[in-house]
């Protein structure tokens, strides 16, 4: 049965009149008119942010490209986009290769590219606001070595070339984030990390980052699809008072009685002035996610920038007990309606083989349904066939195909709940899989179980961890191009920091209390696409008899059936068959209450042991 619900999600190109190439001459004539021989645009805003305003997707309009990731190089005879390995199908299918070369954002990246295209003297132009530091540091290296130079400017060409028809900056409204899901009173948060400032001989911090900002201030908006942030920013002094930059269209009545006397509301244009007042004084600042124009604003005022770590960064990756019942909670309701989706799927969908976009919609109208769905986490992933292989696939009009017998369709989807935020991917058959399928899921599966079951020691890291979930796919000379792991925010955004699992190094720790997921793939391109994803959160361990020393362990939190029609039962061990077993009895025990007699029946059979 399908329900009738607003839907939330959209399924248009991103692109249509409003982006794409045909504005590359635009920018090249705003270039021009300051003297630049070529532009720096890269993904990020303002503010660092993963998922993008309208009015701030600056790629996304001169390219056409939709990912969360990327960048180009704007200059006077070429062109050049970057996308890592999550993007490389997805690009060459959005952006004209004609006018732009496709290029790999990490493997040497822009760096490499303006060592090779930048000629002897060129001017290349960057927007201070939207670059990082430590970015700019690996640029200006490249520009030396071609011998062209950096030029910060005033006026973003992209911006003057866009004009008119670039839409407004959001404006929506900011509410108090209460207690019985934050845990913890924003008064107790400032004066926490008001030590952690004193620590680092600091009298104040810029706070850039929206999520840092909204966890700060038990706040959450509306200004960025998918994820409840204001767009806003603040100076947090050592004593724990605090002044918070808000577009005061945003400011709802009971906001500043929220807040309290130890914080005070300034409008966005006060904040250059804000720092001005900071003459002489040290402040902490973060120069990978801080823009290089506070660093200059600094600099002018005669501060000190003492580069250092977001002090939020940890503490809102740790979450506390109240957040950590609350995502518990929220997983169960989002295990309850994913498997609603995946009982249709498993049904009627295998004979009426809907498309892509009708399971999208379904899938959120069983979110819907819980009552308590504030948003998507982001825009649900539903490939079949070929458009599976794409890894951070999106379903549009044009894109969109209907499910076909002896297929997988992967679904990598989530949502937003006051209490939580969740993200889970399940991988299911259309008909019968083939022998492949079946060998390249289980050996994801393999890698999924051994990141789930896994102990090990305070001040283990995520990239010692990454080669548990791809050493079976290693053994068969496989591998996926995109991490293991990253962590998720409690109401916040659905990728976090500073921890996560993958090939890369990472320094910091897990500690209790840390959302991970779990997401090993495989993916054939032009055929299909496999990945099982989980959120599980670190917790302390039972002790290991005869062990000498404490462990961690991850709790999964997602609460939903793995489809066994999928797997190689031969090629699990008697542990991961005895592993999966238990996790799909506690997926019948938690969730089997929460759904109708027709869906418990068909879980039962889902979740019978191997």
């Amino acid at each position: 049965m399908l329900y009738t619900l607003p839907m939330r999600q959209t399924f248009d190109e991103k692109t249509d009149p409003s982006f794409g190439p045909k504005h590359v001459p635009l920018i090249r004539k705003a270039m021009a008119a300051q003297g630049l021989d070529g532009f720096l645009v890269p993904h990020e805003d303002e503010h660092q942010n993963e998922y993008l305003p309208a009015a701030n997707d600056r790629l996304g309009w001169i390219s056409g490209f939709t990912g969360s990731a990327g960048a180009a190089v704007i200059l006077a005879d070429k062109a050049a986009i970057f996308v890592d390995g999550r993007y490389t199908v997805q690009v060459r299918d959005q952006v004209d290769a004609a006018t732009f070369e496709i290029r790999d954002l990490v493997e040497g990246g822009v760096p490499q590219y303006l060592e090779e295209a930048a000629r002897s003297g060129a001017r290349i132009g960057y927007d201070p606001r939207l670059h990082s530091p430590d970015a700019l540091d690996r640029l200006r290296h490249a520009t030396d070595k071609a011998g062209a130079k950096l030029v910060a400017v005033a006026a973003n060409p992209v911006d003057t070339a866009w004009g008119a028809e670039r839409p407004a900056q959001p404006a929506a409204p900011v509410t108090p984030h209460p207690l019985e899901f934050s845990g913890e009173a924003s008064a107790a948060k400032r004066a926490r990390l008001g030590q952690t400032i004193t620590g680092h001989t600091a009298d104040a911090a810029i706070i850039t980052a929206p999520a840092s900002v909204a966890w700060l201030f038990n706040i959450r908006g509306g200004d960025v699809i998918r994820s409840p942030l204001p767009l806003s920013q603040a100076i947090l002094n050592a004593d724990g008072s605090a002044a918070l930059f808000l577009d005061p269209a945003k400011v709802t009545a009971d906001l500043p009685a929220w807040l309290g006397n130890e914080v005070a509301l300034k409008s966005p244009d006060e904040l250059p002035a804000a720092i001005a007042a900071l003459k002489g004084k040290r402040v902490l600042i973060d120069p990978a996610l801080s823009s290089a124009w506070h660093f200059e604003q600094l600099e002018a005022a005669g501060a000190q920038a003492i580069k250092g770590a977001d002090p939020t960064i940890l503490p809102r990756a740790i979450k506390n007990e109240v957040e950590v019942a609350g995502t518990r909670a929220a997983h169960l309701r989002d295990g309850a309606a994913l498997s609603n989706a995946l009982h249709w799927l498993a049904t009627e969908a295998q004979t009426t083989l809907p498309d892509e976009i009708t399971v999208a919609r379904t899938l959120e109208r069983f979110r819907q349904k819980t009552g308590a769905l504030k948003d998507l986490s982001f825009d649900a992933i539903t490939g079949t066939g070929s458009n599976g292989a794409v890894i951070h696939y999106r379903v549009t009009e044009r894109l969109n195909r209907r499910l076909e017998n002896n297929s997988l369709l992967l679904i990598d989807s989530g949502g937003q709940y006051l209490d939580g935020t969740t993200d889970v991917t399940r991988t299911v058959a259309i008909g019968q899989p083939t022998a492949e399928m079946k060998d390249r899921f289980t050996r994801v599966l393999k890698g999924h179980l051994a990141l789930t079951r896994i102990r090990f020691p305070a001040g283990t890291t995520g990239s010692q961890l990454d080669v548990l979930a791809r050493a079976p796919l290693w053994s068969a000379g496989l591998d996926f191009d995109h991490g293991t792991g990253h962590g998720v925010g409690s109401y916040l955004g659905v990728h976090e920091g500073p921890h996560n699992i993958s090939k890369r190094a990472n320094a910091t720790a897990f500690q209790p209390g840390m959302i991970v997921s779990n997401e090993p793939g495989y993916y054939k391109e032009g055929a299909f696409g496999i990945r099982i994803e989980n959120l599980q959160v670190v917790v302390p361990a039972e002790p290991i008899p005869g062990g000498e020393r404490p462990m961690l362990g991850f709790e999964a939190l997602t609460l939903a059936p793995i489809d066994r029609r999928c797997i190689e039962v031969s090629l699990l061990t008697a542990e991961e068959r005895d592993q999966l077993d238990a996790y799909h009895a506690r997926v019948l025990e938690k969730a089997g209450p929460l759904v109708e007699p027709v869906v418990k029946a068909w879980l039962d059979e889902a979740c019978a042991p191997l």
